[in-house]
């Protein structure tokens, strides 16, 4: 058995902080006051439903991970964070329409008791919103501090021991990294001088990292993936993790394009195309906001299939992706794909997906991990990008110099053996009779 690291123990109260209380929001937090009642299950946490594998194979040992690693008990947390609406959370969820009416009668007051702060929010970064609940201030400065202070005030108010922050909020417009993300001096003062480079969700990132506070970012925006803040993350001993919650046709396309490539099956094209109606495909009905979401699904098979290296299997792979706003699905989003494959003898053949999902049902659970595990990684000591929670992300945060890693069960294992790590048993690396 390896050396356990010192991992502190999850005494007292969770905050978990949410920029953003719209659909995926009231689903995670009425999804988590469902499961504390014994109405629901947390179906899709691996957090709270998945087991791991301890030791050797001649001994079936497979745990449930809450059982395996101390993690923060569902029914000792507080919700809280901030959006452009004033809605309280029962409200929100209504106005949402992803959760049946019945379930939010059950869960009315608790839902009701919870309001939301008001936002930092600029229009430009996300022009098909029109919130009047925002904060005022001269500079983007003066707002990160306001969040600051709603922060303090929030841990104070719910008595929390810890807090973790996790962006739900929109896809902000596209922005390509600028001299003012490269330090943390030239953050601070673009700050200060209300630099367009910066924008909500930065502020957002900048006022948690400063404090301490764990992050992680939900949508494909640059947020905390940026020098100046990942430095600021290891200053502060902060874990953060980003981008993009990997939820409907991502999610598809790491666990199908691995299987492809582990076969050696060429792959001609990949098309996507997406309807969806909630306010996230309201945003993305917008081409600067689309933008930023494309270059975050494009990214994926272009790391599995990895072209360069595998030449005559994808070569000429050609990939495209198309999000439709289409308001009468809701949040019933429908993901379609044409996948052209190449098999023995180049002989040609066609894979179709219709991947009718549930789009803030699929990204409830991935909140409570990212919030929950990074949790644990504050408590283990751990700071800066947390690679081993790529496994939830369409387009993970990497040091500088490493490409992201987009295998879901690469990207699994090495969850896995992270948690081992730190519960100080052996990894897994299935070598040897006893590990095959």
């Amino acid at each position: 058995m390896s050396n356990k690291p010192n991992v502190a123990p999850a005494k007292g109260k969770l905050g978990i902080l949410l920029p953003g209380m719209g659909a995926v929001a009231t689903t995670f937090i009425a999804g988590v006051m469902a499961v504390n009642k014994g109405i629901s299950s947390p179906i899709g946490s691996l957090s709270q439903m998945g087991r791991i594998r301890v030791g050797k194979r001649t001994k079936v040992n497979k745990p449930y991970i809450k059982d395996f690693i101390q993690l923060q008990n569902l029914k000792n947390v507080a919700f809280g964070g901030w959006d452009i609406f004033p809605d309280n959370m029962y409200e929100a969820a209504v106005n949402a329409q992803v959760l049946e009416s019945d379930l939010l009668r059950k869960l009315k007051t608790p839902l009701s008791k919870i309001t939301p702060m008001k936002a930092v929010f600029d229009k430009k970064y996300v022009k098909k919103l029109d919130g009047k609940h925002i904060k005022k201030g001269k500079t983007k400065m003066d707002l990160a501090k306001a969040v600051m202070s709603d922060i303090r005030k929030f841990k104070k108010d719910n008595k929390c021991e810890r807090l973790v922050m996790v962006w739900c909020g929109s896809t902000e417009i596209y922005i390509e990294e600028k001299p003012v993300h490269k330090t943390i001096a030239a953050f601070e003062k673009g700050l200060e001088k209300n630099d367009a480079n910066i924008p909500s969700s930065m502020i957002y990132a900048y006022a948690a990292i400063k404090m301490g506070i764990p992050y992680a970012n939900g949508a494909p925006n640059l947020s905390c993936d940026i020098p100046a803040l990942v430095q600021l993350a290891k200053e502060t001993n902060t874990p953060i993790a980003g981008k993009d919650f990997k939820t409907g046709q991502t999610l598809m396309k790491t666990i199908l394009g691995p299987g492809l490539k582990a076969r050696a099956l060429g792959v001609e094209g990949w098309f996507s195309t997406n309807i969806l109606g909630n306010r996230d495909g309201e945003v993305l009905d917008d081409p600067d906001n689309f933008k930023t979401k494309e270059v975050s699904k494009l990214g994926v098979l272009e790391q599995i299939f990895e072209p360069k290296l595998n030449p005559e299997l994808y070569a000429d792979f050609y990939h495209k992706v198309r999000i439709n706003y289409y308001p009468p699905r809701g949040d019933a989003k429908e993901g379609w794909d044409n996948i052209d494959i190449r098999g023995w003898l180049n002989y040609p053949m066609q894979i179709k997906i219709d991947f009718l999902c549930r789009d803030s049902i699929l990204a409830a659970p991935i909140v409570l991990d990212l919030a929950i595990f990074l949790d644990l990684a504050k408590r283990a000591g751990m700071s800066g990008i947390q690679e081993w929670l790529s496994f939830y992300l369409k387009s993970p945060q990497a040091p500088k110099g490493v490409h992201p890693q987009h295998d879901i069960f690469k990207q699994l294992e090495k969850l896995e053996n992270t948690l081992r790590h730190l519960a100080g048993e052996e990894l897994i690396t299935h070598l040897g009779l006893d590990y095959a």
